[in-house]
């Protein structure tokens, strides 16, 4: 929160007197949609009740949410859900003072479930609900805000259905029709000409000044008894409203918990619809002020606040677009302004409560219907001009179908249902093999002499290579399953890269075990590599292939930490299938180093004076990256890897060298500090050439300096031109 000071002050000033105008006569115009099917005085009393829930929800989810330049108030979802519970408990034959309650209540478990979503941490689960159930939502109140104003617009009697009030132009009420038609225009132009001035505070004006105009030509339009086109006296009867709302809550005694239970659906659904409608708020106010609110604090305040609006007879809010606007568009810089736009609407309440009840029922839903259509997602029909978006339009339209037609309780079920199948349909879109490539194509990082690669460019094929992705489940199994099925047949070793995998289930295990079933009867292998013990699901998946025992040697399943080590272990099988003759593992004699065969005996003679014998234990290091030096190592017996240091004892393998083979040439050709770690493997014995040495050599006998060169040289060129061959597939892949 920002720090208040004198400037802040007033700017919050402004902002929360501008917020008030505006939150104000829409609060009251929800209170009266909510109350008037409750018939009599109600209506009255839900612009109290409107009143209310500005001040208690502006004071109390302004003091704990946190989130500066946010207003809370009574909102169009809001008046949906309350005003559609209220009619199907008054035609399921509750009486007006029992209705009353159950609504009192329906808030007061919303608040409840929202203070609950905030504190388990569900702020940021709500705020990443997909968005065509969101616009599905918001569209399926707008249209509900209208049908349920048109027939207050018209006048018509309180039992009119909205298909028989736009037919039965014999019951309109002229009078009232023209004060809303002026409200609506009023409210819908006045953004045109000033934004100084809320516009629904001009339309209310408008309306006022329009319906005091006819008065003037029908005296029954200035008397509040039997007035039918104003809210009326406030206070709902004799009583005053403090003894009403104390009196509910004394009856609360006779609510059993059938009752409640028949409650939770809708408070449900009302908690849900009013913490989406706040955290989009919330993420507009951070866009436009370049902040971050905390979703979990706001849900806490805002069902602190919606419990708190319960407990005084107040209507349920949430965080409002438009009051949020104005309020940092007045200049509002903290959550004060918050505050006193709630402490504002209390003082006029109580000052300027006798004109309330002269404010035109049409008027206000006037301002509601010019509301619900502007709630209308009407950018979503760009979504039919795409063959890949209609679905999201058909979720949409499923949304606001099953909003009108039943309910929006009923319509939260469908959007939850929606999202889980938007979830799927996205992974199962995607594909979950995200490269395939064959061993005679990829190889493993050890440096092979030439007569072994040529077996493994001959019989490589043999194995495929597939790096997996995404998540494994029930949506992508026959997908996995399509995509390996031509392999299964032809190939010895299948190899699965797990590292891009995010999630298996046992649906994906079980497709692996049939996979596996499969090969073993070819007594093929399966092998994976880079099986994760960590994915963003939290899930430990190498355990997970333990615990389902898909892992086994003995039904040929193996796991490999390191895809090269896979690749390698697949390499010497296919080497030794072939039988290829290899030396003894004894030191071999510089005769037998690959690029002295065939040479004359002086000049091995020659070139091993100029060279040193060393030996290594394994895991023991030869050199180190940053070491200065000018030798070139030459295996006699053994194997090197080269590793290149990442983090403490962490490291990227870059390749194996075996007998025969040579390293170091970077550094005997251009002396420069190393690039890498070399570390023998296993017990290593080395010939070692030092440039100066060769140097030295090279001076007296010129063809021998030569020709070794150009023996490193032919050796570098061949192992250049398998790594651009295996860049180049990977990249076609």
């Amino acid at each position: 929160m920002q720090k208040i000071n004198s400037e802040n002050l007033t700017g919050d000033l402004w902002g929360g007197l501008a917020a008030m105008l505006v939150a104000l006569p829409s609060a009251i115009a929800f209170g009266v949609t909510i109350f008037a099917p409750l018939g009599g005085s109600y209506a009255a009393q839900g612009a109290i009740a409107g009143i209310l829930g500005v001040t208690a929800l502006g004071l109390v989810a302004g003091a704990f949410g946190g989130t500066n330049r946010l207003i809370s108030a009574p909102c169009a979802p809001a008046a949906a859900v309350l005003s559609a519970l209220a009619i199907q408990l008054i035609q399921g034959g509750a009486s007006p003072q029992s209705a009353v309650l159950m609504l009192t209540l329906t808030g007061l478990l919303c608040g409840l479930m929202q203070l609950g979503f905030g504190l388990v941490g569900l702020g940021r689960l709500i705020k990443y609900m997909p968005f065509p159930v969101v616009s599905g939502y918001l569209t399926g109140v707008g249209l509900i805000i209208i049908v349920s104003q048109v027939p207050k617009f018209l006048g018509v009697p309180k039992a009119t259905s909205f298909g028989q009030a736009l037919i039965s132009p014999a019951l309109w009420q002229t009078q009232g029709v023209i004060v809303g038609a002026v409200t609506m225009a009023v409210m819908a132009l006045a953004p045109r000409f000033t934004k100084a001035v809320p516009a629904a505070i001009l339309a209310l004006a408008a309306g006022l000044l329009t319906y005091f105009a006819l008065g003037s030509t029908d005296p029954a339009l200035l008397t509040l008894a039997g007035n039918a086109l104003v809210v009326g006296p406030l206070g709902g009867g004799d009583a005053s409203f403090s003894d009403a709302v104390a009196g509910l809550w004394r009856s609360i005694g006779a609510v059993g918990m059938s009752d409640i239970a028949r409650l939770l659906v809708p408070a449900a659904t009302l908690a849900v619809l009013l913490s989406i409608d706040t955290l989009k708020t919330c993420v507009v106010l951070d866009a436009l002020t370049h902040s971050r609110h905390d979703s979990n604090r706001e849900l806490v305040g805002q069902g602190l606040g919606n419990m708190a609006s319960s407990l005084v007879g107040g209507v349920s809010g949430a965080g409002q677009m438009g009051a949020t606007l104005v309020n940092m568009s007045s200049g509002a810089q903290t959550r004060l302004s918050g505050l006193i736009e709630g402490a504002l609407a209390l003082v006029a309440f109580l000052i300027l409560g006798a004109y309330i009840a002269w404010i035109p029922i049409a008027a206000l839903a006037g301002i509601l219907i010019v509301i619900g259509f502007r709630m209308i997602d009407r950018s979503s029909l760009h979504l039919l001009k795409s063959r890949a978006t209609i679905l999201d339009f058909m979720v949409i339209v499923a949304v606001v179908v099953t909003a009108i037609s039943l309910s929006l309780i009923v319509a939260s079920g469908v959007g939850i249902a929606l999202a889980i199948v938007l979830f799927i349909r996205e992974q199962i879109r995607g594909s979950v093999v995200r490269s395939k490539v064959y061993g005679n194509k990829r190889f493993s990082k050890r440096v092979r002499l030439p007569a072994e690669m040529a077996i493994l460019e001959k019989r490589g094929d043999c194995a495929a290579i597939l790096e997996l992705q995404g998540s494994l489940f029930f949506g992508t199994t026959d997908q996995l399953y399509t995509a390996l099925e031509p392999e299964l047949k032809t190939r010895s070793y299948i190899i699965l890269d797990m590292r891009r995998v995010q999630s298996v289930d046992l649906t994906a295990v079980h497709i692996m075990e049939q996979i596996q079933g499969v090969l073993a009867d070819r007594k093929a292998h399966l092998l994976f590599t880079h099986v994760p013990e960590n994915v963003p699901s939290g899930q430990d998946m190498r355990k997970y292939f333990d615990e389902v025992g898909l892992v086994r040697e003995e039904r040929h399943v193996q796991t490999f930490a390191e895809l090269d080590d896979a690749l390698e272990w697949v390499e010497e099988r296919l080497i030794a299938e072939e039988k290829l003759e290899r030396a003894q593992e004894k030191p071999l004699e510089l005769r037998e180093i690959d690029i002295f065969i065939g040479r004359k005996e002086e000049t091995l003679v020659a070139v091993e004076s100029c060279m040193e014998r060393r030996s290594y234990k394994a895991g023991e290091k030869i050199f180190a990256r940053g070491d200065g030096g000018d030798e070139m190592f030459l295996i006699r017996r053994g194997a090197v890897r080269i590793m290149l240091p990442i983090t403490g004892k962490q490291g990227h393998h870059l390749a194996t060298f075996g007998r025969s083979d040579f390293f170091g040439e970077m550094a005997f050709l251009d002396p420069a500090p190393r690039s890498a770690d070399a570390i023998a493997y296993t017990d290593t014995d080395l010939f070692v050439l030092s440039r100066k040495r060769f140097d030295g050599l090279a001076a007296e006998h010129r063809r021998v300096g030569l020709g070794l060169v150009m023996s490193i040289a032919r050796v570098l060129a061949i192992r250049l031109r398998y790594a651009n061959a295996e860049l180049q597939t990977l990249h076609q892949n």
